[in-house]
């Protein structure tokens, strides 16, 4: 640190212009490098906490403690993106060729504005509709995120500790930290012990950092980041306890100027992978198919004029501009609806990864068993109840201040339906040890009236057993043979296998100086006796495991607990426990090897929080779309390692804040809900891009082949446009659409191939009845209607070719409207699978006002004339022999491939 800086000791702390003057990095290493008696004296604080009064002024003056690249974007700038997607830029290039092919080159009088405005019109359907289910899916989201609140813990004085939400926490305000939380703000501390952070979120570094209260002054710091006295937001805590003042919040952090200078890339999800790869090989298609039909109609006709036009409509034909539309309404549908089934969705593309999921990974406690721990034992070192025990183990919960777990509530909760609680309470704490995962255990340092100082220590029977040099053994203090731990463990050994959870309870008298106490010394303990828990399974647990395997969802355990509690609850959920593996296997495993064991094996035991993490990544590295449910800070790599994190309400912060989804009831049967409500979303995209896909091939086949053999286009591109208007009208109900039971018991993927094969093969079945409505109204309605055949020299060509346009006008409608049918289930539409209400009335609507077009003005202005009652015969015949064959080639499909979406 530069003696400049601390010499300045008694500056005043500066006001927030003063701030937005200077470097954070600076006003960071002079509070680092100021006495924590200056920086509350300079904050205008103390260790009671801020009044509500100064709180008030604080926030006026700095606002709320957020970043303010987090805020959504503005109404307009949302506007604005929802119309840039590739489907709508090419349109929008579509429409600027036809403005200089119909209008600027067009003969004076020419003009035709016809297809620009409805190209536009299409562009202003899609864009605005995605708009308005994005703005609407924002606030539902924001509204369901409210409902999930990141606190922290600060005191006030004349309160004391309360908790708050994050953006609350103002300058000056002293922040009560310990495992699991999060770091609300940039902080100095003035109190810590054994406080370990994880400054990844900064650093990107995962080993934790240790913390204390002064720094070295021989020490020269170049950055607030070497400074352990600094905590700073975006970190959390690992492990200990401290206090701290908040010295900078909101944009004025370190997170908050990092922001400012570094654009965040976010790593592409397979869910967005898979959607621009299926939208860059549907526009690679359109690309290429396009000018085939250009030069096709070109030569063949000779008006290359035309040509260009015909092209450019099969090219607004081919691209389908609903696809940013209906992904967004899908899966806003989807967050709306796993809300009301207790699910938040913080993250939208989360919605899709939950129903692709194959295997889930999940923690024991609570999510298989009650998660309501009832202290059954406490006993001495031979299996028989003991009061002493019970005493210290109190102790040692009731003084901690590090953050109690439900053991911790078990034992007071016991003592004091026991009346014990004011017995046991009559001692001074003079220090403690908190808990970390590393260690297992915690201690407290208590002393008693006469000045005596005892160490009491709790935490898992192996670590307890590490730390032991004596037991209370037969009413005497003995040495810790191999034959009195045999013994120990066998007793455990029993409770565990009852399905309890058992920790040790350990004392030591006098262990050190007072003040100077660390983890060295638990050693030398005398084993005192254990505590038996249990934490039964749910009732619903075994069902709901059931239930995710129809659904193609495994359930694999991944806890740090003991094999044998693990293996007695996971066999009354009836999961296989053949095998667990432990922890220390998988410490000795390669990558190679361990790939391998996640595929055999369902639980794994004694895990550590990297091993956690390790054991997730080895499942999707084997091509595995993995989900993990955890609750702790143990479980935060793991959830951000997962496909989809998974997490409660009543989880720790940094666990929410993993998470991309999180429950309100800690319940496998609510993510059974979810994951059914994943696979509908997807399934309903699938069908919107296959259906699209398939019907737009089949119409450039049917365009190629009318090119090659008519005298004249079969449809004038005008009327190709709205042929194609009406049908991405009626693809707007699509995401509210039911999906078949079936289709729901499997997980699934994008698969950009499948589309290909999907076009060929469903795709030409169109064609074959374009081609012989093509035969039909070429040599049978037009000549009947206008008395001769085209080439006829009585016959107007002009009406036959209305009538011509019409009529395939109204079977391509038909056709491409019942393909929303026809695809959207393996099975015989209308009968074994029927459409939703709002799917069935929109294609009804659709083909209603298509086939009345050429009976109205609007037909008229379009080139088309009204076809005789005749044809309707041939019609309904051909549209009968369409869905026959459309039946059996998806039969043939689904036998080849295996599945039809």
């Amino acid at each position: 640190m530069k003696k400049s800086i601390l010499r300045r000791q008694k500056a005043r702390i500066v006001d927030r212009q003063e701030l937005q003057a200077i470097s954070i990095n600076k006003w960071l290493l002079n509070v680092a490098g100021t006495n924590k008696e200056i920086v509350l004296e300079n904050f205008n604080t103390s260790l009671n906490g801020l009044d509500e009064l100064q709180v008030t002024k604080l926030r006026e003056e700095w606002g709320d403690n957020k970043i303010t690249h987090e805020q959504k974007n503005s109404l307009a700038k949302r506007f604005a993106k929802a119309f840039i997607n590739p489907f709508i830029i090419v349109l929008f290039v579509l429409a600027t060729i036809s403005v200089f092919t119909d209008i600027i080159l067009a003969g004076q009088g020419e003009a035709d504005f016809t297809t620009v405005i409805i190209v536009l019109t299409m562009v202003t359907i899609s864009g605005t509709l995605r708009f308005v289910q994005e703005t609407r899916s924002s606030k539902d989201a924001e509204q369901l995120s409210a409902m999930v609140k990141i606190t922290t813990c600060v005191q006030r004085k004349r309160v004391g500790k309360v908790e708050i939400p994050l953006e609350e926490v103002v300058h000056g305000d002293i922040v009560c930290l310990s495992a699991g939380d999060m770091v609300p703000a940039d902080m100095r501390i003035i109190e810590a012990k054994d406080l370990f952070i994880s400054e990844s979120a900064l650093t990107g570094e995962s080993e934790p950092v240790e913390k204390i209260v002064e720094i070295r002054r021989d020490t020269q710091y170049k950055t607030p980041m070497e400074c352990p006295n600094l905590a700073f937001m975006g970190t959390n805590v690992i492990s200990g306890t401290a206090l701290g003042v908040v010295v900078a919040t909101g944009d004025h952090t370190l997170f908050g100027n990092l922001s400012k200078a570094i654009i965040e890339t976010k790593t592409e999800s397979n869910f967005e992978r898979g959607v621009n790869s299926v939208s860059w090989l549907l526009i690679r298609f359109m690309m290429i198919m396009a000018p085939v039909v250009l030069f096709v109609n070109g030569f063949t006709k000779g008006d290359w004029m035309e040509a260009i036009l015909f092209a450019l409509s099969v090219a607004v034909g081919l691209t389908p501009e609903m696809l940013p539309m209906i992904v967004t309404t899908s899966l806003a549908k989807g967050s709306i609806e796993m809300g009301k089934k207790k699910t938040i969705v913080k993250n939208l593309n989360a919605i899709q990864n939950f129903g692709a999921m194959d295997i889930l990974c999940t923690d024991k406690t609570g999510t298989l068993t009650q998660d309501k721990v009832v202290l059954e034992y406490h006993l001495d070192i031979h299996g028989n109840e003991d009061e002493r025990v019970l005493r210290h183990a109190f102790m040692n919960a009731y003084y901690q201040t590090g953050l109690k777990n439900l053991m911790d509530i078990a034992i007071i909760d016991f003592a004091e339906k026991m009346g014990k609680k004011d017995l046991f309470t009559i001692y001074n704490k003079v220090d403690e040890i908190p808990f970390d995962f590393q260690r297992r255990r915690m201690s407290v340092v208590l002393a008693d009236e006469k000045g005596k100082t005892q160490l009491i220590t709790k935490g898992a029977v192996e670590e307890m057993l590490g730390i032991s040099a004596y037991a209370e053994y037969k009413g005497e203090v003995k040495a810790l043979t191999k034959e009195i731990k045999k013994e120990i463990l066998e007793t455990v050994a029993k409770l565990n296998d009852s399905g309890m959870r058992v920790i040790a309870v350990a004392q030591k008298t006098n262990p050190s100086v007072e003040g100077v106490f660390s983890i060295q010394d638990e050693s030398d303990m005398v084993l005192m006796g254990y505590l038996a828990f249990l934490d039964p399974p749910k009732e619903s647990t075994k069902k709901a495991i059931e239930s995710l395997k129809e659904y193609g969802v495994a359930v694999k355990v991944l806890t740090g607990d003991n094999e044998r509690v693990t293996k007695s609850v996971c066999k009354q959920v009836g999961l296989s426990t053949d095998k667990i593996v432990l922890g220390g296997e998988i410490e000795m495993m390669s990558d190679e090897v361990l790939a391998q064991a996640v595929e055999k094996k369902n639980i794994f035991a004694k895990l550590s929080p990297q091993q956690k993490s390790r054991i997730v990544r080895a499942l999707r590295n084997n091509g595995h779309v993995v989900g993990f449910m955890g609750d702790g800070i143990n479980d935060a790599a793991a959830m951000k390692e997962a496909d989809v994190g998974i997490s409660v309400d009543t989880a720790v912060d940094i666990a929410k804040e993993s998470a991309d989804i999180i429950l309100l009831e800690k319940d496998l049967n609510v993510l059974e809900d979810g994951v059914i409500e994943g696979r509908k979303t997807f399934g309903n995209m699938i069908k919107y891009i296959k259906m699209t896909a398939s019907s737009n091939f089949g119409n450039m086949f049917s365009v190629l082949v009318a090119s090659a053999f008519l005298p004249f286009l079969p449809m004038r591109s005008i009327q190709l446009i709205v042929l194609n208007l009406i049908y991405d009208i009626s693809c707007i109900s699509i995401p509210w659409d039911n999906m078949d039971e079936d289709f729901l018991k499997k997980p699934r993927k994008w698969d950009a191939s499948s589309i290909g094969k999907f076009m060929l093969w469903i795709g030409p079945i169109s064609s074959v009845f374009d081609i012989t409505t093509y035969i039909l109204m070429f040599f049978v309605i037009c000549p009947m209607v206008c008395g001769g055949y085209y080439n006829d020299p009585s016959v107007d060509k002009a009406l036959f070719m209305a009538l011509f346009n019409a009529g395939w006008f109204v079977e391509s409608l038909w056709s491409q409207t019942l393909v929303i049918h026809m695809i959207r289930t393996p099975q015989i539409p209308f009968i074994q699978s029927k459409a939703s209400l709002p799917v069935t009335l929109i294609t009804t609507l659709a083909i209603l006002v298509g086939t009345l077009i050429p009976y109205t003005t609007v037909g008229t202005a379009l080139g088309m004339y009204r076809m005789p009652p005749v044809y309707f015969v041939w019609l309904i015949g051909t549209i009968l022999c369409y869905m026959i064959l459309a039946t059996l080639l998806k039969k043939l499909y689904v036998r080849k491939y295996g599945e039809l979406l």
